[in-house]
């Protein structure tokens, strides 16, 4: 393993924030030497403590000029929504960025995707793009197509039951909680699932097609009584079932179709019926290929609420961009995809360290 140290900037300490600081904590070729803190009430106080551990003796601050004085390799970008003036500010003074921020290729960002290959230039910086749906999700796909010599669809299908899932915040601009005939809700999906999108070209790319279009079909199911979601509540006759369809279009065929099913309670109307939840990626080709992946929690882990069950959640959206990092930094500046990058391998994480 190379005796490379990493010197990392976290940006923020949300949840997914706090299972990425745990992580670069527990990686030696991780130095961890700043936190932006996105909330006044956590400027000053210590990383370790914000993220529930123990003191690191590194305080979170908003000054982001402060965090770029400390000559990072590497900011790792956890907000929940991603900022083009900060990321430009970030790449142009020549630090690299890994994201979670419903980033992957930045076309959804219009003139900002511009602005950012700008930064990049100007910085001699690279910014990279992942989680787990989307971006471990189409990893899969891309790396389960290596074995056909002829692709004629990828599909990849998640499916998952969000009734403990509380973040409002990300789930309302899908159309969660609207009444099932609001006159807004067609093209709400759409919009709030628009990085799904950039994921469809990430598959695209690797199979060195070009889309002649990329579309979004959706559909919306309600729930027949008040469902209660603890912070929330979507009241009875409002959406509490989402599927939204991205496909990849090449002429009037669908080559590439990228598509999440997700349901709350068990009054939801039509009963939409889930086979667990997860992913099934099927690679139509010669061969098909059919993977199904989903998520345990190992033996040893303790969760006495649905919010510890969570963490599970949040850590595998925060880690492919953490193992990303050695190649980010070594890559040639601008915005790369898994496609531009070599394998991401998994370092530091076994239990023998």
């Amino acid at each position: 393993m190379s005796s490379t140290k990493y010197r990392v900037v976290q940006w923020t300490t949300g949840n997914v924030g706090t299972s990425s600081v745990r992580a670069l904590v527990a990686n030696p070729a991780i130095e961890l030497v700043g936190c932006f803190a996105w909330a006044p009430d956590k400027v000053g106080r210590d990383v370790g403590e914000l993220s529930g551990g123990a003191s690191l003796g590194v305080a979170a601050t908003d000054d982001i000029g402060e965090l770029l004085a400390l000559k990072p390799d590497c900011v790792v970008y956890n907000p929940m929504w991603f900022d083009v003036d900060e990321a430009v500010r970030i790449l142009s003074s020549g630090v690299n960025i890994v994201t979670t921020a419903s980033f992957i290729t930045g076309h959804n960002l219009d003139e900002g995707r511009d602005r950012l290959e700008q930064a990049c230039l100007r910085g001699g910086s690279t910014i990279f793009g992942s989680g787990v749906s989307p971006g471990f999700a189409q990893l899969l796909a891309i790396v389960a197509a290596n074995a056909c010599d002829r692709v004629d669809k990828v599909t990849i299908a998640e499916s998952a039951d969000t009734t403990f899932y509380d973040s409002p915040a990300t789930e309302r601009p899908v159309g969660f909680g609207r009444p099932i005939d609001d006159p807004e809700l067609p093209g709400m999906a759409a919009r709030g699932t628009a990085v799904f999108a950039e994921a469809v070209r990430l598959v695209a790319d690797s199979l060195g097609i070009e889309l002649d279009e990329v579309r979004c079909e959706a559909e919306y199911a309600q729930t027949t009584e008040d469902l209660d979601l603890g912070s929330w509540t979507i009241g009875k006759g409002c959406v509490a079932g989402v599927h939204a369809s991205w496909q990849g279009r090449v002429g009037d065929e669908t080559v590439i179709d990228i598509n999440v099913r997700w349901r709350k309670g068990q009054t939801l109307d039509p009963d939409w019926k889930l086979d667990g939840d997860g992913w099934k990626i099927t690679i139509d080709g010669r061969p098909t290929v059919n993977m199904t992946v989903g998520f345990l929690p190992p033996p040893d882990f303790q969760a006495e609420t649905i919010a510890d069950f969570m963490v599970l959640g949040h850590i595998m959206t925060a880690m492919p961009p953490i193992h990303a990092i050695p190649a980010v930094v070594a890559a040639a500046p601008g915005i790369v995809t898994y496609n531009d990058l070599p394998l991401i391998l998994p370092r530091a994480v076994t239990a023998r360290g």
